[in-house]
């Protein structure tokens, strides 16, 4: 498919979830009102709508569409620098860090004495994985070496965060943390959109400047420095990128799994299966998987939500499955 072509489709497509996840919610609201409440709400019935549309709903549709990109963009850039299949923002162990310092404000209290306590916790434990992974990748450290210390990583920190849960005293903290865990949009405001959104555009950035070197190590790290590329500039490209949006991501909305995996799998079939001509369309992909994701999130349970995370990772798991069995039969 034309690149063209294929960009349009999935901007239109994330564009009208984007618009769905404004319209969708417990609150019954015509079209008319919504639209009414977005764009003048003072002028409207004293402003209900106006509360709704402006502080509930345009927050969580903000931040499903930076999130999706985040997360479907990091999936396309690792499998194309990792040349592997199974990779995604996780692998890095990111998100287990931000998630650990979210829970690590959770159990000391802080969580409920400022607004930005929760975030800032987060942040600073991507920022943590951020510094160890940018010293391996410093000193020139392997594709390998980076994925080891990636799981490394992971496995300290869900040790940690399970040791945080084990001793938490109070059981309305730890339900609090594990509901965090599960992941989503759910009581958003602008100043979270303000908090992670220009993060995760700086981390985007990051990862657009790192196209031509993804292509260049889908022939391996000897061709692609044969090429011209900086290997260490490539990594902390990359490796900075990833963890400042996928950070940011987690810091606002907990861990969202699986759509870095499942996006670039079924959209590079579309593609000329180069790495970095993936990179746009899984942006504009995981955008419009998380939207739809949160959009039914908000309507499978009649009484309730469930947790945008939760469903991820029920569609996710499956494909994970289907894909670990493909690479094992072509592999044989």
């Amino acid at each position: 498919m034309r690149p063209a072509l294929l960009n349009t489709g999935l901007a239109v497509l994330a564009l009208g979830l984007f618009v769905l996840s404004l319209l969708v919610g417990p609150a019954d609201l015509r079209f008319d009102e919504s639209i009414l409440g977005l764009f003048a709400a003072a002028q409207y019935h004293g402003e209900g709508a106006g509360i709704i549309m402006r502080e509930i709903r345009l927050p969580r549709a903000l931040l499903g569409l930076g999130i999706g990109i985040s997360l479907g963009l990091s999936g396309a850039v690792l499998q194309g620098f990792l040349r592997n299949p199974l990779a995604e923002p996780g692998i890095i162990g990111v998100s287990a860090t931000a998630a650990l310092g979210a829970v690590a404000v959770f159990y000391s209290g802080l969580a409920g004495s400022s607004l930005y306590a929760l975030p800032a916790g987060a942040l600073i434990g991507a920022l943590t994985a951020v510094l160890i992974l940018l010293a391996i990748a410093a000193r020139q450290g392997s594709t390998l070496t980076l994925i080891l210390a990636g799981v490394a990583l992971s496995s300290l920190a869900g040790a940690l965060t399970s040791l945080v849960l084990n001793l938490s005293p109070n059981p309305f903290a730890a339900y609090e943390i594990i509901f965090w865990l599960l992941g989503s949009l759910k009581d958003r405001s602008m100043e979270h959109v303000a908090l992670a959104l220009p993060l995760m555009a700086l981390g985007w950035l990051l990862i657009a400047l790192s196209a031509r070197a993804i292509d260049a190590l889908s022939l391996g790290e000897e061709a692609a420095a044969s090429l011209g590329i900086h290997m260490g500039r490539a990594r902390f490209l990359i490796v900075a990128g990833v963890a400042l949006s996928v950070g940011a991501a987690t810091a606002v909305a907990g861990t969202i799994g699986f759509i870095g995996l499942v996006v670039p799998h079924l959209i590079r079939p579309l593609t000329d299966r180069l790495p970095s001509s993936l990179l746009l369309p899984a942006a504009l992909g995981g955008a419009a998987l998380l939207l739809a994701a949160d959009s039914a999130a908000r309507l499978v349970l009649p009484a309730g939500e469930l947790n945008v995370g939760v469903l991820t990772a029920l569609i996710g798991a499956p494909f994970f499955l289907w894909l670990v069995m493909r690479v094992r039969r072509e592999m044989l």
